[in-house]
């Protein structure tokens, strides 16, 4: 088969590679019909997380269709339809046993494109199937099912649950990509008051505001002064850092007000400093976390009840073949206007 290849910081091929096999009895093979980019593998790419080897094929986000099934499987069959998750998890250790999948002890976690070969390919291979793949009802598409592999969850869970999002809230949210956007529509959840986003690119603050955002500012439009404007004085409830540069957390921590929430999502490649001496006496609270995708059948529901409405995430679509291509485009959202792109099988 053919899959997208890790290389070393700052290079990927397209290229071919044995087909995946059954190695363990949970495990089942999925033809890759839809696959999609996330921000973390642009963030494997800068060299930022050194665990991903050469030779290792990239990808965590897949809807695929399962062609052959371990032993042990007995939630899904050939044939299904399935989204494979961006976490795997065994289901019997202490992590997984309270919901936390994301720390599985026993070879789970996020594996897919890190520690085992991941999606970007004409087939995978999806360990600890039975909890680490869902079968996708036929209402649900393959482009809005795997907008539901990694960035609905985590910004769900590791932004707006871990943020106490409450009703009557002020909710910041700072960087405006597909991370940030599923902040958006997701804390809309929780009827605040308002959703202000923070990002340089207009185009970007345009798709927030599709998205439900009610106050939309460039870095340079004095965001401190507006968001104090609309909570009389006080700082947001809840800041969202969705970007992972030391300058956008450390903006979060200034927003805030006592008694409030920072919930980092985004993925840090650099050092970023922690002002406590401010902060410890505002009793703020700063949470950072790995998505469990514990919410991932709840999401899946709203996503079939249309309380979700995850199409405008889409912008740019491929062939599985063009993927190099893909990858240029969604590196550049400042010329391409990407948000998500989408490769599909041919």
């Amino acid at each position: 088969m053919k899959a997208l290849v890790y290389e070393g910081p700052g290079r990927k091929t397209w290229t071919e590679v044995p087909d995946p096999v059954i190695t363990d009895p949970q495990d089942v093979i999925i033809q890759v019909d839809t696959v999609t980019i996330c921000g973390t593998d642009l963030h494997i790419l800068g060299g930022d997380v050194p665990e991903v080897k050469p030779g290792r094929i990239l990808g965590h986000e897949a809807v695929g269709t399962v062609t052959e099934t371990g032993g042990a499987v007995t939630e899904l069959a050939v044939g299904d339809r399935v989204l494979a998750s961006c976490i795997s998890a065994c289901g019997r250790c202490p992590y997984c046993r309270r919901g936390r999948y994301g720390q599985c002890l026993r070879g789970g976690g996020w594996i897919l494109g890190h520690l085992v070969n991941g999606v970007q390919a004409q087939y995978a291979r999806l360990p600890f199937a039975d909890l680490s793949a869902h079968r996708l009802p036929q209402e649900i598409g393959d482009e809005a099912a795997v907008m539901l592999a990694d960035i609905l969850p985590t910004s769900y869970e590791v932004g707006v649950l871990a943020g106490q999002v409450k009703p009557g809230d002020t909710v910041v949210i700072v960087g405006a990509g597909p991370i940030g956007l599923a902040a958006v529509l997701t804390a809309r959840l929780y009827s605040p008051a308002h959703v202000v986003v923070i990002d340089p690119a207009r185009a970007r603050l345009r798709a927030a505001e599709q998205f439900g955002a009610d106050v939309t500012l460039t870095p340079d439009e004095d965001p401190l002064a507006k968001v104090r404007s609309l909570t009389g004085g006080l700082g947001a409830d809840v800041v969202i850092e969705a970007v992972g540069l030391p300058e956008t957390f450390e903006l979060c921590t200034t927003l805030v007000r006592p008694c409030g929430h920072v919930a980092n999502v985004g993925v840090h490649g650099r050092p970023a400093t922690l002002h406590l001496e401010e902060l410890w006496i505002r009793d703020v609270t700063v949470t950072t976390g790995l998505v469990d995708t514990f919410s991932t059948p709840d999401l899946l529901a709203m996503l079939g009840r249309g309380q979700l409405d995850v199409a405008p995430m889409v912008t740019h679509r491929f062939a599985l073949d063009d993927i190099e291509h893909a990858y240029e485009v969604f590196a550049d959202p400042a010329h391409s206007g990407a948000l998500k792109v989408v490769l599909s099988r041919t």
